[in-house]
């Protein structure tokens, strides 16, 4: 079996046609997954999945791409974390990828709301899902910083060469691959596919973006998650059911769930 570890069941491509995204789990052998939480605003939606279907679980966080005048603080984010379904803070992060006009030196907003979140997952005691793009070193800097590994934590879709993610292993993180390994051009993150420890290693999907090949054009759903774990199975020459059993015990570990019959 296999488990979505992050997904956004409440955007608009999957919500209207929920009932399908979670048959089609069902069929591809799918068991669980997790619904990302990327503002406040639309946390009730994403807790309201959670609440409704035993086998989905919600995080708390605000996305470092949402606008910068919705700044939680870190008591904010401890009493939303309360909620039995939240299994995670974040997603939070760092991305620099779409500077526009401004410089990372203009980033500080993020790199403060990183450190809210952090501190929030010290007191909750909940492990952080990580959001990084073009900005690895600012980001690793401040988990080391701020001591993100005594909570520990996921890379979530990552797409940096294998030196990042050996120094996000050595923080007590995971590193989680989304449908981005399958494609032609991604020599370096299948080189991580295949040297990540495979008890450090979860898989997503990080729909509704980001669809997997052969289904690459069209809505990204949980279901391909499947996809993306025979393709790193290929990868490192085992078995899906290895593959699958693996990150699967990984996920239920890392968010402190009982590990389903």
């Amino acid at each position: 079996m296999f488990v979505d570890s992050h997904c956004h069941l409440n955007f608009e491509e999957l919500a209207g046609r929920l009932p399908q995204v979670l048959e089609a789990m069902r069929e591809h052998n799918v068991t669980h997954a997790l619904c990302a939480c990327v503002d406040l605003q639309t946390l009730p939606a994403v807790l309201r999945l959670a609440e409704q279907h035993d086998n989905l679980y919600a995080s708390v966080g605000v996305h470092p791409e949402t606008d910068e005048s919705q700044q939680p603080c870190v008591d904010e984010l401890v009493e939303l974390a309360r909620h039995p379904k939240v299994v995670a803070i974040g997603e939070t992060g760092l991305d620099y990828y779409r500077l526009g006009e401004r410089t990372v030196q203009d980033m500080e907003w993020q790199r403060e709301r990183f450190r809210t979140h952090i501190r929030a997952a010290h007191i909750c005691g909940k492990p952080l899902i990580v959001h990084t793009r073009a900005a690895a070193e600012d980001t690793l800097r401040i988990m080391e910083e701020e001591r993100a590994g005594d909570t520990g934590g996921v890379m979530h879709c990552f797409t940096e060469p294998w030196p990042v993610a050996q120094r996000a292993l050595a923080q007590n993180f995971y590193v989680s691959l989304s449908g981005i390994v399958t494609f032609r051009n991604a020599a370096d993150i299948q080189n991580v596919a295949r040297l990540v420890p495979l008890d450090k290693l979860l898989i997503e999907t990080d729909s509704p973006y980001l669809a997997p090949v052969p289904h690459r054009g069209r809505p990204n759903e949980p279901a391909w998650v499947s996809d993306v774990g025979r393709f790193i199975a290929q990868l490192r020459g085992i078995t899906d059911a290895e593959l699958g059993a693996a990150t699967t015990q990984n996920f239920f570990r890392l968010f402190n769930l009982p590990l389903p019959s």
